[in-house]
């Protein structure tokens, strides 16, 4: 549809581009991402035929830019560039029109019906067909660049050119224009060419990215070979961490402000630890990185809080307003149940080279038939609910939560075996919970083998004390 064969060139002899070739597909959503500087616009210039190049070609469906007179050019080429703040004092309906200019002809150059209904339709799909009546100089820079958008679909283009599109737009209609240009890529094989300056948007919608830096192509790929981190911090020159989205199968770059104060290493411990008839508490003085699968908190996230609350069978109270009560903020909480008597939650903090982990475990020992026996009524000991929490005083990295995760469940296990008691969550719907939750602070722990071991002893110890403490009541009662 689009190729662009070694661009160069600029302004008054200033080169701003220098041997740029690429090409670009019928359908698809192509961004070009770079920093302030590195020849965006300028590009864009180039391809539109607004600006000649110095050296180099564009072809439009094989043909030299060039060689379009301007009117046939337009029916192919829409540009929606920058907003500007001045304006003409045209309706929007009016501005919307002037999109179907390229296609009347004749000295007295008037609409058609099927002008009138590709404006109705153009003004329909960007949400301003209630303002068709308004000036221009009366709307918002968002409404205004909906406006002009609806002036370059009126153009019935094949390729779309956008200078930052989602400038002076909220969120949401952010979402709904690209959303929108997505679907006329796919359904109408409009191709579309847009500058970016968010590389997470241009991530989740473009089918490739092209990445200038000072005027020169660092990488026409896919967003997942463009946005790796060590080229990103290279171009724009800043700290950045890549993360997948957690919802649909693209990258994420996240920005990592500068710490102009050093947070205070910490250390979870037994002092943090609070027991009471209804619940088990930790406070953090400091949000800690937390993966978990509890009631609430459930995922990877940042929590201050942590509570393990007890529940009678007939426990009909959502954990969240349950949390409320006791003025705590779910948001801020991870939330976890359990049936036993909290004093029977056994604690101990396990020390490492430079770091060190606490562990607590709840778990409930009731007496079952064992079903499998001839003699009925012999007794076989099964594990209710058990709710295991990890405190890592040391940075770990996301491999090592889950590990962690893993390591966990494995100790917990291991003690079961070890304690001749079966664990029925394995067969039900019940399910146990487990927590590990980091400081991220202090020592970082790159070497897993120290860190997996003191996790697997801490937890494997914990089971077995919390198991024989709820054996004693058991005798007891």
């Amino acid at each position: 549809m689009l190729h662009v064969k070694n661009l160069s060139g600029g302004y008054n002899g200033y080169s701003v581009l220098n041997n740029v070739s690429f090409s670009v597909e019928r359908g698809e959503l192509f961004g070009i991402l770079g920093p302030n500087g590195s020849g965006k616009t300028t590009l864009l210039k180039m391809i539109s035929g607004l600006l000649l190049p110095e050296q180099g070609e564009v072809l439009v469906k094989s043909r030299p830019l060039q060689s379009y007179h301007s009117k046939e050019l337009a029916k192919i080429i829409a540009v929606l560039p920058q907003v500007s703040s001045e304006v003409f004092a045209y309706t929007v309906k009016e501005a919307v029109a002037l999109g179907r200019y390229a296609h009347q002809s004749g000295w007295l150059q008037s609409r058609y019906a099927d002008d009138e209904e590709i404006v109705k339709e153009a003004m329909k799909l960007t949400g301003v067909t209630k303002y068709q009546n308004k000036l221009l100089n009366e709307l918002s820079g968002g409404e205004r660049q909906r406006v002009f958008l609806a002036q370059a679909l009126a153009q019935e283009p094949e390729i779309l050119l956008l200078d930052e599109p989602t400038n002076h737009l909220d969120i949401s209609y952010q979402k709904e224009l690209l959303d929108q240009l997505k679907k006329w890529t796919k359904k109408r094989g409009l191709t579309v060419i847009s500058i970016f300056h968010d590389v997470n948007l241009a991530a989740l919608y473009c089918d490739r990215l092209l990445l200038l830096n000072e005027g020169q192509i660092n990488i026409v790929d896919q967003p997942n070979e463009v946005l790796q981190e060590r080229r990103i911090q290279q171009v724009y020159k800043t700290d950045i961490a890549k993360q997948p989205h957690p919802i649909v199968p693209k990258p994420q770059m996240i920005l990592l402000p500068d710490k102009s104060e050093t947070v205070e290493e910490l250390s979870i411990d037994e002092r943090y630890l609070k027991t009471s008839d209804e619940m088990i508490e930790i406070r953090s003085p400091i949000p800690l990185k937390t993966m978990s699968s509890a009631v609430i908190g459930a995922g990877i996230g940042w929590y201050h809080t942590f509570v393990n609350c007890h529940a009678s069978q007939d426990h009909q109270q959502e954990l969240s307003s349950f949390l409320k009560e006791k003025g705590l903020n779910p948001s801020n909480t991870v939330g976890m149940l359990t049936t036993i008597q909290l004093e029977d939650a056994y604690s101990q903090s396990f020390y490492g080279e430079g770091f060190s982990i606490f562990v607590v475990v709840t778990t409930c020992i009731e007496k079952a038939a064992d079903e499998s026996r001839e003699v009925k009524h012999s007794l076989n000991l099964v594990a209710g609910t058990i709710n295991t929490w990890v405190f890592i005083n040391g940075h770990i990295s996301d491999e090592a939560f889950i590990q962690s995760m893993m390591i966990a469940t494995e100790a917990k296990v291991e003690a079961l075996r070890d304690m001749n008691v079966t664990n029925q969550n394995m067969n039900d719907s019940v399910t146990d919970g487990t927590l590990v939750a980091a400081t991220q602070t202090g020592v970082e722990l790159r070497n897993a083998d120290s860190l997996g071991k003191l996790i697997y002893s801490g937890v494997y110890k914990c089971t077995k004390s919390a198991i024989l403490k709820n054996k004693m009541r058991m005798l007891n009662d």
